[in-house]
């Protein structure tokens, strides 16, 4: 095992405070911090001393991820851990399926487009499944929210500019009225768009949401936000379709292909398969391909994206129904431990306290890399505090 020192991405989105003070570095930080990328993905992949990861791992495939790792998903690690520090919304966005990005990753090889071109979809053949894990308080919008549920938020707002869209959500098939208003809603010109939003927000401001259920006033209230920070932003109108989330510290949610979502504000440590495939639909300066985005977002509804986990003396284990990676939470008391079985590639990241991973000593923001072939390591609280530590590896 050895020491992983991550990337660091400094996102516009992200926070001066949250990462600096989690490492116990000067805070504010110069810029923003926005993700520590644990991981090989070649867009950003943390260093082993002076080499990457992906470098690590192509010069041994078969040390670096034991022969059923690299049976299943080749000679690259599977999932991409990071920890996320948002101070401003994240872009309204979805991920492809496994077929959907090897399909696309390939036809925009074919097409001769870099993969550094901001016009690109894909950066590579991979699904982005991806499940959060709160280190503080969390706020997001993850997954379109039941039907009858939105249509209750028009009524109560009882808005003219909405009303002329509402009749698409009135149909027995909730996923295609889903279909049709957002993708209305995305290809509006900006001037009609922005009407919309301006009668919205004037609603907002002229209706009582004081006896209105939680959920209705946390909704409009992010509409709020939003429509201050990216006024005119498609975006903004489609969080009145998102569920709200308010995830506590070491609360999750995940999210598979196709769920629409934007991260709102918060710390979180995110595991997803090893992938950078985004399309986005708003709240952002870069690239937008509506039809893309459209045709691979699900419209389906999610009632709620939270995920529980099984705990058992210390640890949360959170049940995703992917192969790429499996996390575990683990809260130690001083003293306590948990063994690391390697039959395949593992990440050990601290999060909180002080811990020791077989020789190497983990503070907040650092990690170690557990090749598969190394032997069988413990990770133990170090100190007279307690430590919080994440457990990444590959579900067998």
């Amino acid at each position: 095992m050895e020491l992983l020192t991550p990337a660091l991405q400094t996102y516009p989105w992200g926070s001066r405070t949250l990462l600096a003070q989690l490492r116990g570095e000067d805070s504010p930080a110069a810029s923003p911090q926005a993700e520590l990328w644990f991981g090989a993905h070649p867009a950003a992949p943390a260093t082993v001393g002076e080499v990457g990861l992906d470098d690590v791992i192509a010069d041994d495939p078969v040390d670096a991820l034991g022969p059923a790792v690299r049976g299943e998903f080749g000679d690259s690690l599977p999932f991409l851990l990071k920890i996320l520090a948002a101070d401003s919304p994240l872009s309204i966005q979805a991920h492809p399926t496994a077929a959907q990005a090897r399909a696309g990753f390939e036809a925009e090889n074919a097409a001769g487009i870099p993969l550094d071109a901001p016009q690109r979809n894909y950066k590579d053949p991979n699904h982005k499944p991806e499940l959060l894990v709160a280190l503080t308080p969390f706020r997001a919008l993850a997954g379109l929210r039941a039907v009858e549920r939105t249509l209750a938020l028009f009524d109560h707002l009882d808005c003219p500019e909405l009303s002329r869209y509402s009749a698409m959500l009135h149909t027995a098939d909730q996923e295609e009225g889903l279909r049709a208003l957002f993708t209305t809603w995305i290809s509006l010109p900006r001037v009609k768009r922005v009407e919309v939003i301006e009668g919205v927000r004037g609603c907002v401001d002229k209706r009582s949401f004081a006896h209105a259920p939680l959920w209705m006033r946390e909704a409009v209230r992010c509409f709020d936000q939003l429509a201050h920070a990216y006024p005119g932003d498609v975006g903004v109108l489609a969080s009145l379709l998102l569920n709200y989330i308010e995830l506590a510290p070491g609360e999750a949610l995940y999210l598979g292909a196709g769920r629409l979502h934007a991260y709102v504000e918060g710390m979180a440590v995110e595991i997803m398969a090893n992938s950078d495939n985004v399309l986005r639909g708003g709240l952002t300066t870069k690239h937008v391909d509506v039809p893309e985005l459209v045709r691979i977002t699900d419209f389906t509804p999610l009632d709620d994206p939270r995920v529980g986990d099984s705990a058992a003396g210390g640890a949360h284990d959170f049940d995703v129904p992917v192969r790429d990676f499996r996390l575990t939470r683990y809260e130690l008391a001083p003293g306590d431990g948990f063994d690391v079985a390697t039959s395949g590639p593992a990440i050990v990241l601290c999060t909180g306290g002080t811990a020791n991973c077989g020789p190497l000593e983990l503070t907040p923001g650092s990690a170690a890399w557990i090749p598969a072939s190394d032997p069988d390591a413990r990770v133990t609280a170090r100190g007279n505090e307690n430590a919080e530590v994440f457990y990444a590896r590959v579900t067998r």
